[in-house]
């Protein structure tokens, strides 16, 4: 585990900006109405809230005269007052939150919307719970602020102003005393703050790395627990909270240092400045309801600028929070849509063409997964890749489903560069049954129905049988409508391998991807899939990723692979009586699974 957070020191001097909240703007624009009546509503409590001392001022200097009119007046009005504070408070409280919870959930989907869309690259360098992490904890954050923060900051702010402005009517002279002590409370306020903005990015990183390593552990939980690595885990896990604490405790205690120090100076400086006040009382250039008045509103004052420190602190892990959401939202894909996307050709009618394409993950740069790959598929053609793991096989795979493009080459549809259209757009034309099943947190039947969602439930059990899994689909407790589980832990995986095979089948798309879709199948499972997949394959294009004999032989080619590249081609009797990679692998694979059998 590393010692320092996954952080670097560009990041953290761009964490000294606080302009960074300015990018939240184009999430608040849409709700300008709201903002006003909110604004309009805090407006109100405030100017309410500053009305008070007047009329103390009022009891006070003249207690002597008719006081029990003008008590009877100063409570009637203050419960006035009161209700319209109560009216402008609640009204403030509802509008506020409302606004924050519309703009947080609208970041969460506009982060979410641009994840879902990103290519495979992306996800190498970042872990699944760490994007996870920054659309929840990092938006409860802007939620904090947004819907009380910002709130409780315009409301001080707008008491700072009026209050200072009254300050001044009451008394001038008293006024500029206190003005004195502003240096002195912002000098704590700068040089403690930046601190505070690299702290705030600092703890919430290491929340998020917390947070990807739980959601790492806890997917494979069945791995970690027969690899007996629960106390490793458990140990990784404690060591990353515990930094985001450590990052935390300093974060807390710079705060609470700017804190302790912002009041002590303000209230030492009223305190000197009532004291000024009380020798004028008593020289009579001063009336006592002023002085009670003045006291009232430097309160006040002060209490704004202590409340303002204390969402400064906010405001700074807010800003942190947003640079990690807009990092996400301004994320660089390496594979994009063009511009002016060319339409996708009747691919059913069209060939699949390689031409020298030369392929390196990026993460692995120095090797070349796929290495001057020339491969021609004509339409309704059946092409088997083989090869040992790391030819290069699943590959082929992926960039025809552009997950990559080609470091060098081209993958056309029909003459057309997958670059040159919309993948949405050629994704459709293609069903895939991948090695690893996917199976989502849902019933079998929407399971299924995911290859096609307007698909009828009579189409979805029609492609379940197809594909054999009807039977123990009917013997699961609800049916078709059972929950499989996350993941599919309900089901085994041959069980899940039946319905991702389902899946293809409902999708009836022109090219079929099978990527090792029958490795997870008993033999008479196997067979009774097989004759689905023959049949499936006879009417479209397929390249098909197997070791199975079964499989490979009825295919129209096969394309031996190794190294990332093309070694051999033709049909399964030609492969062998070649003698080469082929055969060796027939020999070890093939022939021996059958002797087995």
């Amino acid at each position: 585990m590393a010692d320092a957070p996954p952080v670097t020191d560009a990041e953290r001097a761009k964490s000294k900006n606080m302009g960074a909240l300015r990018q939240l703007w184009p999430f608040l624009a849409p709700y300008r109405r709201l903002m006003a009546l909110a604004l309009g509503a805090l407006t109100l409590t405030a100017c309410v809230s500053l009305i008070l001392p007047l009329a103390v001022r009022r009891v006070v200097d003249n207690f002597d005269v008719q006081a029990g009119q003008l008590l009877d007046r100063y409570f009637a009005a203050a419960l006035g007052i009161a209700a319209l504070l109560a009216v402008g408070t609640a009204l403030r409280y509802y509008l506020v939150t409302r606004l924050g919870e519309r703009v947080v959930a609208d970041i969460r989907t506009a982060v979410f919307d641009r994840m879902i869309g990103m290519s495979p690259a992306f996800f190498e360098n970042i872990m699944t719970g760490e994007v996870l992490s920054r659309i929840t904890t990092d938006t409860t954050l802007i939620l904090s602020v947004i819907g009380s923060s910002v709130s409780i900051a315009l409301r001080n702010f707008l008491i700072f102003i009026g209050g200072l402005i009254l300050l001044m009517i009451t008394s001038f002279k008293l006024t500029a005393l206190v003005l004195l002590l502003v240096p002195a409370v912002i000098v704590p306020i700068v040089v403690l703050g930046r601190r505070l903005r690299v702290l705030s990015r600092e703890n919430q990183d290491w929340i998020a790395q917390s947070s990807g390593n739980a959601s790492e552990a806890l997917l494979s939980v069945q791995t970690v627990q027969a690899f007996t690595h629960e106390d490793l885990s458990r140990k990784k896990f404690w060591t990353v909270t515990e930094k985001s604490f450590d990052a935390a405790r300093t974060r807390i205690a710079v705060r609470a240092w700017m804190t302790a120090i912002v009041i002590f100076l303000i209230f030492a400086g009223v305190v000197g400045v009532m004291w000024i006040g009380a020798h004028d009382v008593r020289a009579g250039t001063m009336t006592v309801g002023e002085l009670v008045q003045f006291v009232i509103y430097a309160v006040m004052v002060a209490g704004a600028v202590g409340a303002l420190t204390e969402v400064w602190g906010e405001l700074q892990r807010a800003a942190g929070a947003t640079e990690r959401l807009v990092e996400l939202l301004n994320a660089d894909d390496a594979v994009r849509d063009p511009v002016a996307p060319v339409a996708v050709p009747d691919v059913a009618k069209g060939q699949i063409s390689f031409d020298d394409v030369t392929f390196r993950y990026p993460s692995r740069l120095s090797i070349a997964a796929l290495d001057h790959v020339n491969l021609t598929v004509q339409p309704g053609e059946t092409i088997a890749l083989v090869g040992p793991s790391g030819a290069g096989k699943t590959t082929i795979i992926q960039l025809l489903q552009r997950f990559y493009d080609p470091t060098e080459g081209a993958i056309r549809l029909d003459g057309v560069d997958l670059r040159d259209m919309k993948r949405a757009d050629f994704r459709k034309m293609i069903a895939l049954v991948p090695q690893d099943p996917v199976v989502f947190g849902d019933t079998a039947r929407e399971n299924i129905r995911f290859g096609r969602p307007d698909a009828t439930d009579a189409q979805v059990e029609a492609a379940a049988k197809a594909a054999a899994a009807h039977d123990f689909l009917m013997a699961l407790p609800d049916g078709y409508d059972s929950y499989v589980g996350e993941r599919g832990v309900m089901l085994s995986g041959g069980q899940k391998q039946r319905i991702a095979i389902a899946r293809a089948i409902l999708r009836d798309a022109p090219i079929l991807l099978l990527d090792e879709a029958t490795s997870a199948l008993d033999a008479q499972s196997e067979r009774l899939v097989q004759a689905a997949v023959d049949d499936l394959a006879k009417s479209r294009t397929t390249l098909i990723v197997a070791h199975r004999l079964a499989t490979v032989k009825k295919a129209n080619r096969i394309v031996v692979f190794d190294g990332g590249r093309i070694v051999a081609t033709g049909t399964h009797d030609e492969l062998v009586a070649e003698g080469g990679l082929y055969a060796q692998l027939a020999r070890l694979q093939f022939t021996d699974g059958i002797a087995a059998e």
